[in-house]
Parts: structure tokens; sequence; C-alpha cells
């Protein structure tokens, strides 16, 4: 499979000319050229930009002050932060990135056009299923304080969509508490799923002595559902446990959270009459680790 990986990736940067100092013809080589469109006609907070693109800071500097050298960009300090900064494109750069738009195009063009109709349908079909999967694959998990930003961020929309979802709403002072001193170590802890820096998903652990823990707090934002987080969340949690000496896991979720049911159900729980006062629960469900 590494073997695999390594090959496609030679065979795209090739294709697409990345190996040349000049991408597309434009004296410039395909990093710099990236960030323009990247920064685009309304600019990008530089920050954003680091975390979008994964880039080295230092590294994202020297793009930077490449681009400005140019007199494509203008780098400006926020006005109300003064330690954030926003990369805006001059009438340079708007025009700079429209050629680059068109011979992007181009390229795109001269990679189907040899192709017969079913061919490019395949192809176009095969990136779209490449990009989805390796969009999957840089989301990262990781332990986070409950009252670390990206752990409330995942908090709050998680309540929010319960709220828009559940038949008369959602109060969590009503449902069996998961409180910030029960999801820290050793009490328990909370996974939040990134990608690109951004919290994309959630999912917590409670502690018992000589008792099932307890998963809680499950959530995928919207957008980044169909990639297979939520089961990467839940065998992490799973994971976590069995190294904390948990042999059993319990949850309990509302009958309009279908897709989470499947969930765990594929993932080896099984259904078991009620263990909990839960109000907000129609399923209980159990699995021995």
């Amino acid at each position: 499979m590494v073997h695999q990986v390594r090959r496609f990736n030679r065979t795209v940067t090739q294709r697409i000319g990345a190996l040349n100092d000049s991408f597309l013809s434009r004296d410039r080589p395909l990093g710099q050229a990236r960030l323009l469109w990247e920064i685009g006609p309304d600019g990008s907070d530089v920050r954003s930009l680091r975390s979008r693109l994964d880039l080295d800071s230092g590294y994202l500097s020297r793009l930077l002050r490449a681009l400005q050298d140019d007199g494509l960009i203008v780098v400006e300090r926020s006005g109300t932060d003064g330690r954030a900064r926003t990369a805006r494109l001059t009438s340079r750069g708007l025009a700079e990135r429209a050629v680059l738009d068109r011979r992007s195009d181009d390229v795109a063009n001269s990679i189907l056009g040899p192709l017969s109709e079913p061919q490019r349908t395949r192809l176009t079909s095969a990136m779209a299923e490449v990009e989805r999967l390796l969009v999957a694959s840089a989301v990262r998990i990781a332990v986070r304080d409950p009252r670390h930003p990206d752990a409330r961020y995942c908090l709050r929309a998680y309540f929010s969509e319960l709220s828009r979802r559940f038949d008369g709403g959602f109060d969590p002072a009503r449902s069996i508490s998961a409180d910030d001193e029960e999801l820290i170590p050793p009490a328990g802890l909370v996974l939040v799923a990134t990608l690109h820096g951004e919290p994309v998903g959630c999912g917590a652990l409670k502690f018992h002595r000589d008792a099932p823990g307890e998963v809680k707090r499950m959530w995928v934002a919207p957008a980044a559902r169909g990639l297979g987080i939520g089961g990467r969340l839940l065998a992490a949690l799973e994971a976590h446990a069995a190294a904390s000496g948990v042999r059993v896991l319990r949850l309990e979720t509302n009958r309009v959270l279908s897709e989470a049911i499947g969930m765990y159900r594929a993932a080896g729980y099984r259904e078991v009459t009620a263990f909990s006062d839960e109000p907000y629960a129609h399923h209980w469900f159990e699995k021995a680790l």
C-alpha cells in the first residue's frame, strides 16, 4: 500500500507540473501559485492560511515575502488584534490569479482531452473519491481539556444540534451530567477531532470505579460527515477506555439519531434494557471491550 501511495504521488506531481520551478509557465513555483489562489479576491487571515495548507510558519512567511516583493500581495495587521495579519491581493495579484486560473483549466483539459468519455467519468469519479479519502486522512484526534476552545466549540454545536433535532428540544441540565470535572482525567476525558486545525468532532468518556464506562458527547460537524470521523472517535474512545482498565462501555441515544445508532451497531454495540433514567434516551447500548 505504501508503494502504491508513493507511486501515485510521483505520477500526480509530474502530471500537474509541480516539479517545475515555473508552475504553469508563470515564473514562480507551485507553492506561491497555490498561495495566491488561497488568499483569494477577499483576502485571508495568515493564521487561517497556515492551518488550511498545513504549512510551517517560517515557510509560509517566505512565500508571503516573495509575493510581496513581486507586488502581488500586501500583508496588513488587524485593526482589532495586533497579533493577527491579513494577506490581500493587489491589482497585479488579482490579474496574476486570473491567469493562473485560466491556465489551470487548460491543464485540466489537457488531462481530460485524450480520454474517451467513459474514461473521463472514471477519472473524475476516482479523483473525487481520492480527494475525500485524503481529507479523511488529514483529520487528527487528540485528548483535550473540556475547557479548551476547540472542545467548547464542539460541545456548543452538539447541544445546538440536539436542540434542533429532538422533539421538544434539548436541555443539558435535564440530561445525565457530563460536566467539565467529570471529563478530566482520571474521572474521564474528551477527544476532539480537527481538520486543518479546525474542530470537526468530539467524543467523551466517563469512568466509574468497578463499573462500565460511559460514552458521552459524540458529535461530528455536518460538513465533515461521511469521512469516518465518528467511527474513528468511537474506536479511539474504546482504546482509551481499555488502556484505563475499562472492560465494558455503555451509551444511550435518542431515536432520531439514526446515523449514530447505525454506527454503534456496526461497531459491535448490542442493544440492552435501559440501565439509566436518561430522559432523552430511547435506546441503550453496551459493548464488551
